[in-house]
C-alpha cells in the first residue's frame, strides 16, 4: 500500500488537449481492496491545442485502483500485466477529446496523472460567450483509443515511462507515443509532496491532418488556408504537481503544465500560439 500512495501522489500529466496516457504505479494492495479518490476543482487551460483563447472550467477528480491490477484514471483505464517491481506493462484505454467550432474541450483529472480526454464538455464559470474561432472547419467527435504502456525504474525515485495509443482522427487511424520521464513524489515539508515529469510525443500523419490540418473544403470556408502536415514528433511537455495533504482522507492537489509544439503541428495555420500552460488544483477525498 505505501508503494500505491507513493506514485498515486506523484505526478505525471501533460497539457489540455492531447490523450497523454501515463499510468499509477504497479499495485501492491492485498486482493480485494481496492483505493479511490475522487474530488472536484478548477482548471485554466486553452480551448484546444494551439490556440491563444483559454478557457475556465471545472474539473472533476477521479481515480480508482483494485488489488488485480485495474485501474482508472481520469477518463483513462487500464491493466497492469507486470509483477515485477522495476518494470510496468499492460493495458490502456483512453478518450480523445473532441473539437467543435469555438475549440471547446475538457479534462478529467486523476490524482497521479492527467487524463486528458473528457466524453463531453464541462460546464465552464460564466465568461460571456466565446467566438466561434474554428468557425467553417469539421467538427471532431471523441475518439476511443486503445494501446499499451510500458514503464521501467531506474532507480525507487524515477521511472521511464512510455505509451502508445490509436484510434485518434477523423477515420480512427490517428496514433500517438509518448516517451518521458518521471521524478516521483518526494517530501517538501511535512504534509506536501513534489513531483516532475518531462516527455516528447509522437504522432502519425493522419493525427496530424486531423487536429491541425486544413483540407481544401474546409479552407473554402473557414479563415484558414489549406494545410496538410506529416507525422513525426508533435510536441515537448514539463509538468509539476504539488499535493497537500489536508488529513488522511482530505488532500488539495494543483498541477502545472507547460506544452511546446514543435514540427508539422507547430507551423500549422491553426496554431496561434506554440506554447501553452494549463493550471489546475482540486480537493480530493480517498475511500
Amino acid at each position: 500500500m505505501n508503494k500505491l500512495l507513493s506514485f498515486v501522489l506523484s505526478a505525471g500529466s501533460l497539457a489540455s488537449g492531447a490523450a497523454l496516457a501515463q499510468t499509477p504505479a504497479l499495485n501492491l494492495m492485498p486482493d480485494g481492496s481496492r483505493d479511490m479518490y475522487v474530488g472536484l476543482g478548477v482548471q485554466s487551460a486553452p480551448r484546444y491545442e494551439g490556440t491563444g483563447s483559454r478557457k475556465v472550467s471545472a474539473l472533476p477528480v477521479l481515480q480508482v485502483e483494485w488489488s488485480n491490477g485495474i485501474f482508472i484514471s481520469g477518463m483513462s483505464a487500464g491493466m497492469h500485466l507486470s509483477s515485477s517491481p522495476t518494470v510496468e506493462y499492460g493495458l490502456l484505454l483512453a478518450i480523445q477529446p473532441g473539437r467543435d467550432e469555438s475549440g471547446a474541450g475538457t479534462d478529467v483529472d486523476g490524482i497521479g496523472l492527467n487524463a486528458t480526454a473528457p466524453p463531453a464538455p464541462l460546464t465552464p464559470f460564466a465568461r460571456g460567450e466565446t467566438p466561434a474561432r474554428l468557425a467553417g472547419m469539421d467538427e471532431i467527435g471523441a475518439r476511443l483509443q486503445v494501446g499499451a504502456f510500458y514503464n521501467t525504474y531506474l532507480n525507487p525515485q524515477w521511472r521511464l515511462t512510455s505509451s502508445l495509443l490509436v484510434g485518434a482522427g477523423r477515420e480512427h487511424d490517428g496514433a500517438r507515443l509518448d516517451l518521458g520521464v518521471q521524478r516521483l513524489a518526494f517530501a517538501t515539508g511535512e504534509r506536501h509532496r513534489l513531483s516532475l515529469t518531462a516527455g516528447v510525443g509522437f504522432v502519425n500523419r493522419q493525427f496530424n491532418e486531423t487536429y491541425f490540418g486544413v483540407t481544401m473544403a474546409e479552407a473554402s470556408r473557414s479563415r484558414f488556408q489549406a494545410y496538410q502536415p506529416g507525422g513525426g514528433l508533435q510536441d515537448v511537455h514539463l509538468g509539476a504537481r504539488w499535493n497537500w495533504t489536508l488529513s488522511p482522507s482530505w488532500m488539495l492537489t494543483s498541477n502545472l503544465q507547460a506544452k511546446r509544439l514543435l514540427g508539422d503541428a507547430r507551423k500549422s495555420p491553426l496554431t496561434e500560439r506554440s506554447t501553452n500552460l494549463t493550471v489546475s488544483t482540486a480537493i480530493a477525498y480517498r475511500f
